[in-house]
This record gives structure tokens, sequence and C-alpha cells, in this order.
């Protein structure tokens, strides 16, 4: 039962750090003095006239040789306001700060300020109780309950401090609602470290290594101040508990912040808005957060937004992401995660970024176990429609995009760009591989340059992959077209009533590969079932399969030559023979996507290996290892490329006659993506349903314009252009 005990009268402002935890010869503000990077010099007491000044203006304080100043100090400033233990108030001038349309005088009135450092020209007005906190310069504190710090602050990091028992440490359970995912936030984590983390749970050394770095990373001792940094505003709010606030915050009418880091700066301001309460978390730089939202447990990447009453639950939401009314709990998500309105529902997943959950979605929602032990593991791109209901455990790779429906079933969808739809009339499973491409160019081709243009990081410390076709899909493309082929060669083998048994894939794949590439009428007419892709006896039909398998050849080739033609263009001495002699190699089969980061699986051991041995020590070297491997990443995937042209053209290397005539084919698909452009944008134009609403032709082009107009088919256009420039420039050199 909670009590209210009695203390003596002058205990309030001193004894912060108990005395079991002071080491020898320093004091309770040993801590404080560094954090304010102590000047002696700059201090000096008050004089008595300024004492009398001060009482005169009904302050009170119960010891008046403990509050320190500057020689710029105006008693005037001070008013109706009650000061304990040691109180440094920095410059103090009869000055108005102004905020928007905010207006005050600087200077301290109607506040209870107890062993507080305070900057130079800061405001604070109408705060009831602001207890051991460090507070910068030109900051504006107004009409505020209660802001306090604790002697075992951790701001947010999963830290124990001196003197605390091993369950007082704050974990996040992500991916999986059982805790057996769980990782350690702290300041300056990124998605690739939770990755990293939570995935591997099988490397006892690294998880051990982890723990341990993150321990060793803050100060464990007793006795660190709250801050507020240069030029915040914080008005009307009500509870601030062990928090560390970055410069140039905005907070307003918020319940409760407790145990938190906030990250902001003059070029990334953090703004924290009405009814928001925050526990346990750290939130990144250039931050919203607005109108209602509750997150306990979680991490908020840089340059991400929690609005209209989002609920983020032991999760941690990767860069440049919006959560918005929804509700969200444990899980890992990657860098340009979107997720809109009331009704949608995410839990116990790793979704791989670039994704859209829509209204109504519940995604892992429908417990199909008495445990709540499983998972959905979505690639890049993931995108279910309105009211669809996806059960654990499921997983899916890149670019999936599910129809509306209620799957009744787990689901494993190997066939990126897919479209999936349950056919509840006839009773199956629909799979369109290769949707996008075939169908919604525009969305396709938009993503890339939505998910960059979006990207106002300064502090890109999480490097990402934004390319829709990148080493990870390339991969899942090769084999999707590999299933495609076994697919296909045992459906003709059905038809014909031909045994399937004596067969192994490699053969069927042989097959397959030889009727993909005949006839498209012959292909319709089989009827292809895909394999172990639901958890049900039901068919599963994959649709159009003829169209999928030559877009997949079509993605692989142009991703091969847009790459390699990249290569080219950035160093124009190289000849197309020494290109080959520079990127000829095995490609590299496997990549992990490390919280947006492609990285080749063995460099992702390799890191795993080094954290265990202690070869990397600390947080900083393990992030620098990224950068390193996302400098070497360009030519990685070059390399890549150069190795998918020649798994499809059939060959080792390249001769001059094959490269001459895949940069014409390139061209082609270049022209063919403008043409989808345009074409799959124009289909929403075309619409007569979409006319309706206008009373003429006039009105609608005035209202939403005409598909000529439409900024991203101009730049699709230019891109081509450009596209075919540089092929012409490149199939010239020798």
């Amino acid at each position: 039962m909670d009590t209210v005990s009695i203390l003596p009268a002058n205990i309030i402002g001193r004894n912060f750090i108990p005395n079991e935890y002071l080491p020898d010869g320093k004091d309770e503000y040993y801590h404080r003095n560094k954090q304010i990077l102590w000047q002696k010099e700059r201090w000096r007491h008050l004089r008595s006239d300024e004492v009398e000044r001060l009482v005169k203006n009904n302050n009170t304080s119960d010891n008046w040789d403990e509050i320190l100043v500057t020689d710029q100090f105006d008693p005037g400033q001070i008013k109706n306001s009650n000061f304990f233990g040691l109180i440094r108030i920095g410059s103090v001038r009869n000055i108005i700060l102004k905020h928007h349309d905010l207006k005050v005088p600087a200077g301290i009135t109607n506040s209870v300020i107890i062993a507080c450092d305070i900057g130079d020209d800061t405001a604070i007005h109408d705060v009831c109780y602001l207890s051991h906190f460090i507070i910068g310069d030109r900051c504006i504190l107004s009409n505020i309950d209660e802001m306090h710090t604790t002697n075992h602050a951790k701001f947010g990091n999963g830290i124990v401090k001196e003197g605390e028992p091993e369950k007082v440490r704050m974990w996040l359970d992500l991916m999986n609602e059982t805790a057996c995912r769980r990782v350690l936030p702290f300041d300056g984590i990124i998605s690739a470290d939770a990755y990293i983390w939570a995935k591997y749970q099988d490397d006892a050394a690294l998880q051990e290594k982890l723990k341990e770095i993150t321990q060793n990373s803050f100060d464990s001792r007793r006795g660190f101040y709250g801050t507020i940094g240069n030029q915040c505003v914080i008005k009307n709010s009500h509870l601030f508990k062990d928090v560390k606030i970055g410069s140039h915050c905005y907070i307003k009418g918020i319940n409760k912040l407790k145990n938190l880091t906030v990250n902001s700066s003059e070029s990334e301001p953090t703004q924290i808005g009405e009814g928001v309460e925050l526990v346990n978390g750290i939130i990144g730089f250039g931050c919203h957060i607005f109108y209602g939202c509750k997150a306990v447990r979680f991490v908020l990447g840089n340059n991400s937004n929690l609005k209209y009453g989002a609920r983020l639950i032991h999760s941690f939401l990767g860069d440049n992401s919006t959560i918005s009314c929804c509700e969200a709990l444990n899980n890992l998500i990657f860098p340009a995660h979107e997720q809109h309105h009331n009704n949608s529902f995410l839990v116990a997943s790793v979704v791989m970024g670039q994704s859209n959950v829509a209204a109504g979605a519940t995604i892992g929602s429908n417990h199909n176990s008495r445990a709540n032990d499983n998972e959905i593991q979505a690639g890049r791109g993931f995108w279910p429609g309105l009211c669809t209901s996806v059960k654990h455990s499921c997983r899916f790779a890149s670019f999936v995009l599910l129809s509306k429906a209620d799957y009744p079933a787990e689901l494993d969808i190997p066939l990126p760009f897919s479209l999936l739809n349950n056919n509840t009339a006839k009773d199956r499973l629909e799979v369109l591989p290769a949707f996008w491409w075939l169908y919604n160019m525009y969305a396709l081709a938009r993503n890339t340059w939505k998910f960059q243009n979006r990207d106002k990081r300064n502090r890109k410390v999480q490097n990402i992959e934004f390319d829709s076709l990148a080493p990870d899909t390339i991969e899942e493309i090769f084999n999707a077209r590999q299933l495609l082929e076994i697919w296909t060669a045992k459906a003709a083998l059905r038809s014909k009533g031909d045994s399937i048994d004596n067969k192994d894939d490699k053969e069927l794949a042989g097959i397959g590969h030889e009727l993909l590439l005949g006839s498209e009428e012959q292909i319709n007419a089989l009827e292809i079932l895909g394999e172990n892709m639901e958890k049900s006896n039901r068919k599963i039909m994959i649709l159009k399969a003829y169209k999928a398998y030559h877009a997949y050849c079509d993605m692989l080739h142009y991703y091969a030559v847009k790459n390699l033609l990249t290569y080219m263009n950035t160093n124009p001495t190289v000849s197309f023979r020494s290109m080959c002699d520079a990127l000829k190699g095995n490609r590299e089969h496997k990549w992990v996507n490390l919280g947006g980061q492609l990285i080749p699986e063995k460099d992702v051991d390799q890191i795993r290996s080094d954290i265990g041995s202690g070869k990397l020590s600390n947080w900083e070297e393990i992030h620098q290892r990224y950068d390193t491997l996302w400098e070497r990443y360009t030519f990685e995937k070059q390399k890549h490329a150069f190795a998918a042209l020649c798994e499809i053209l059939g060959t080792d290397s390249l001769t001059r006659e094959q490269w001459v005539s895949a940069l014409d084919k390139a061209v082609e698909i270049q022209e063919f993506i403008s043409d989808q452009v345009y074409i799959s944008r124009k289909k929403d134009f075309d619409n007569p349903f979409r006319k309706i609403t206008y009373r003429n032709m006039a009105e609608m082009k005035a209202a939403i314009g005409t598909i000529e107009d439409n900024s991203f088919v101009k730049q699709v256009r230019n891109e081509t252009d450009d596209f075919k420039k540089l092929t012409a420039k490149i199939k010239s050199r020798d």
C-alpha cells in the first residue's frame, strides 16, 4: 500500500544520492557538476540587497547561501517562488521570450524549484514542482504540474543502476509476445541493432555480449539529473519523471512522460502534443507525437510519427515511419512503415519496411493455438489490404499485396511482388505473381522515389535500401522463377497423366523452363498449383503464370543492366572488358535485411562472431561495421547484378554482343515501365465512376488535373529519356 512518510524539514533538496552510493571525497553534486561543465568563476552568491528584493517579491529559500547566480541577475524577475537545496540560476534579464504567439518574460514566478541548474534567459512560470533538473538556455516552462528526477534515473535505457536488482531492467519484447526475443533499448539504438539481437536468439555468445555492451554504454552510478536542452518550450503539461530532453523540443499538453530519452536538435526538432502518455522509451530526432497517443516500452526511430490516439507497446518503429490511430503490440518494424486508421491492428511481427497496413487489417490477431508464441515475418513492401485478417504464423516475400479477405490459415508466400486473393466462392487461395510489375507499375515505380523523398533525416545512422529491385528481392525472384518452373512442369505432366514421382526438382525445373518459354496459350490451359503456401488442403492456384514468369525475367534483366550502367557511368575510364574483369565472380545468394540495410549473410554472421568474441566491443564499433559494409554495398550490388545477368543469359561471362543486346533489351524494358506507369495511373482518370461527382470535365480537371499533368508520370518519362541517353553513351564505349 502507498504511504505518506514524515521527514525532517531540511531534507528537501538534499541527500539526492544515498550515502552508500557516494564515492569517497565526493558530494551529491559531483555528477551534476560534470553534466553542466561546472565553472566556479561563473557563479556568485546573492548580495544582501538581492536577498531583500527576493523576499519582498514573496520568494522563500531554506538557505539563501545555496542560491548561486551570475553577474547578470535581475531579482525583480523572480516572484512568488520557493527554492530548496543548491540552485544555480543563469543570466536573468528583463526581457521577453517569444515562441509562436506565446510571449512570456524571462525569470521565475509562482514555482517550486528544488536543486536545479537553470540556464541563461529562461522563463519558468507556474511550475508546481521542479526537482533535480538541468535546464538549458532560453527555455520556456509554463504551467506544469510536476517535473522531477530520481537518483536512479535511466532515461529509457535498458540498464540497472548501482544497488538495483536485475528484475528492474527494462526489456522490449519484440516480434513475439512471450519475451523470447527480448531486446534492451538504449539511446542510439537502430533497427539493425534490434533485429540482430531479436533474430539470433540461438547465438548465446551474441546475446550475452549485447547485454553487456548495452550495460557498459551508460554510467551505472546514481545521481544523474534530468536535462532540458536549450530553447525548449514545455507548457500546459502534467507529469515529467526521469526524462532527458534534447534542444529545441516543443512539448504541450502532455499527461505523462516517464523514463524517456527524447532526442531533439535545432535541425531536427521533436514535438510532443496534447494528451500524450509515454513511458519507458527512446524517441529519435525529428519525431512528432500528438493527440492522445500512448506508448509503453518502445523505441521511435528518427523522423517518425505517432498520431491520433495510436498505441505502441513493446514495439520498435523504424525511421521515417508513421502510425496513426491504430494499435501495434510486440513488433519490430523497419523504416518507412505506414499504418493509419483506428481499426487496424499489428501484433507479434517483424515487418521489414516500406510497408503499409490498411484500415481494418488485423495482422496476427487470430491465435490459432493455445499459446501466444507465434509470429509474422513480412518482407519489404508488405501491404495487407482493407479489412485483411491474417493468422500467426506467416511468412511473406517482399512486396506481397493481400486483397481484402479473412485468410483462414497460416501462409508462407515465397513469390515476391505477388497479389493474394482468398477466393471463398471456389474455396481456394489464388496467387498472381509479379502483380505489381504487370498491373500496378505506377505504385511500384513511385515507391522508391516516395521513400527517398520522405527521408528527411539529418542523422542517417540506419542505412536503408529503398529500391524495390535490390539483392534481396532479386534472390526471391530467382527462387520464384524456379518454383514456377517446377509447378508448371508438374501441371503439364498431370494433364498428360504422366508420373511426377520419378523426377527431381532440377529435372522438373528444366521441363518447366522450356514450357514457359513456349506458348502462352498452352500454359494458360494448365491448372498450375502452388505448394506449401497455406496450411490447408484446398487448392492454391497460380494465376497468369506465363506473364508472371516473363515479368520476373524482365525484372532480373532490368536490375542487372541498370546497376551495371551505374558502374560504367561512375567509372568513365572503364571499358566493357574491364567491367567484366572487375565484377566477375560467384553470385551472392543469401542477403539479410538488417533493419533496412542489405548485407550478405556471411557478413552478418561475421558481425555476430565479432561481437561474441569481443572484437566489436561497443555499439559505436558495431555501427561503424554497418557503415563499412554500406560503403561497399554499391559495388557488391553491382557484382551481384553482373552475376545475375550472366545467370539469366546462361553464361559465365559476357561477350560484347551479349552486352549490347542486353542494353537494347533494357531500353525496351525502361520504355515498358514508362508506358505502364502512364497506363496504370490513367485507369483512375478513365474510371467513369470517378467522374460522377463532378458536374463536368472542366470541374474534374480543375480539381484533380489530368493524367498528362501528373508530376510522377512526367518524371518517369524524363528518367526514360536519360536512361536511353546513358545506354547509348555506354554502348559506344569499347
